[in-house]
């Protein structure tokens, strides 16, 4: 008797101690004064606490961030979170639009375009353009999403080439090229007097596929582009064959560092930051980076040198981190109040020094240092795939990735790296053309 009073005592306290657990969590769920936030943004994560802690003693909601870093590990619990219908108030997406599109599809993701356009569109016009419109679906557009802006940019980013102050004036020269020719000419020079030449972090496919870009737009401009991405116009075509050439004239004219294939971005910057190479292809958020690597670091920053006088030089740039509202959240209305004062002026300007970020409100570039202005002025070329008409199938983008790093390694020419890109090309038309039979 005695023992059953016992099992019958703990299952009862066990159901207690459940309840009080799931009562405080139901109620933490629910509390309309607790907004959660997740990133992975671990340079910005004490500026974030400190943001959040003012502006809970300005409204007396309280802002919990929570940290998820590398990158990868926080894209695979947002992923898993969205499964299990799990997702914070506010979140990032840290993927391609068609996954953006999917979760706005799921109805994870709020549309924001009312709350942009309110009061004559105040909040709408403080952002940069091109920022927005990574977060942005036109009238049409081929992923099926409602039109709309589905995302806050926090900061924007431009990808620029970089060049060492000071090794350039070694090897004679006090500005950096604005010609492909000049290029090879300055590197010539800096190996003359025994520099390194140009580094960057093309053992990632995304950045040689970057710096590709920013030539096929030079070269050809974008309708060209996506008429090859729609099937219209073949890798081997000449114009590509120039692309591809690209490469090959880099490594034939020895300028570039040993080793560029296989480095990660974080290897290039050290080697940028510490004197090991003249020239860097790298992004805006390398500020902090080289500020924390080497503060005395003397360095400008130039648009990738023109092959084409005739035609633009588009480099990538737009939102560099963006955070979307959970369109489940039962506090949406807080969570959007939220956003908009940390892409207020003030919030705004806090970030940019901070982190070395450009901020994505204009009215805050007049407090940012005059290296970040240079980042900023890149903006006016800019351009992404994120708001592009079309993107590369993913097996064609990889393939075309890899065989810039092969020609880097001397192991094809520009003309076989072509036509084993349009082979790819044409065998992902065909599977897409019977999936839609």
């Amino acid at each position: 008797m005695k023992k059953q009073f016992a099992v019958i005592f703990y299952v009862l306290l066990g159901a207690v101690i459940l309840f009080v657990l799931f009562s405080d969590s139901l109620k933490k769920k629910n509390d309309p004064n607790t907004i959660t936030v997740w990133h992975w943004m671990t340079d910005r994560n004490d500026a974030f606490h400190e943001l959040a802690n003012r502006y809970e003693q300005q409204t007396g909601i309280k802002i919990k961030i929570d940290l998820f870093a590398p990158s990868d590990t926080y894209s695979k619990k947002i992923t898993a979170s969205s499964q299990a219908k799990i997702l914070p108030d506010i979140f990032g997406i840290l993927d391609t639009k068609n996954t953006f599109s999917d979760f706005i599809k799921y109805g994870y993701v709020a549309d924001l375009t009312a709350e942009f356009e309110k009061n004559n569109a105040q909040w709408k016009k403080s952002i940069f353009e091109k920022a927005l419109s990574s977060n942005t679906f036109v009238e049409g557009n081929t992923y099926g999403v409602k039109p709309g802006i589905y995302g806050v940019p926090l900061d924007v980013t431009t990808i620029l080439m970089l060049y060492n102050i000071n090794l350039l004036k070694k090897a004679g020269y006090q500005s950096p090229p604005k010609t492909f020719q000049e290029f090879i000419e300055v590197s010539q020079a800096l190996k003359r007097v025994g520099i390194p030449r140009m580094v960057s972090g093309w053992g990632e496919l995304w950045m040689v596929d970057c710096f590709a870009s920013n030539y096929a737009f030079n070269i050809m401009g974008e309708e060209k582009i996506m008429a090859t991405y729609r099937g219209e116009v073949p890798y081997t075509d000449a114009d590509w064959i120039k692309v591809f050439s690209i490469f090959k004239k880099l490594v034939d004219n020895n300028m570039l560092i040993e080793g560029v294939v296989s480095k990660p971005n974080k290897e290039a910057e050290q080697d940028f930051a510490l004197g090991r190479a003249a020239f860097a292809f790298n992004g805006s958020w390398s500020v902090n980076v080289y500020h924390e690597m080497n503060p005395d670091l003397q360095y400008g920053v130039f648009l990738p040198p023109a092959i084409n006088g005739e035609m633009p030089m588009n480099i990538w740039g737009g939102a560099g981190s963006s955070f979307v509202v959970n369109e489940r959240s039962p506090r949406k209305t807080q969570a959007i109040a939220f956003l908009k004062w940390l892409t207020d002026k003030e919030q705004q300007e806090y970030l940019a020094r901070e982190t070395n970020n450009l901020p994505s409100n204009r009215k805050a570039l007049t407090s940012i240092p005059e290296i970040l202005e240079e980042f900023a002025r890149g903006m006016s070329h800019a351009t992404h795939p994120t708001i592009w008409e079309l993107n590369e199938q993913p097996l064609v983008s990889e393939r075309f990735g890899k065989g810039l790093q092969s020609i880097l390694l001397g192991k094809k020419t520009p003309e076989q790296v072509a036509q084993i890109v349009q082979k790819v090309k044409v065998r992902e038309m065909e599977r897409a053309a019977r999936r839609r039979q």
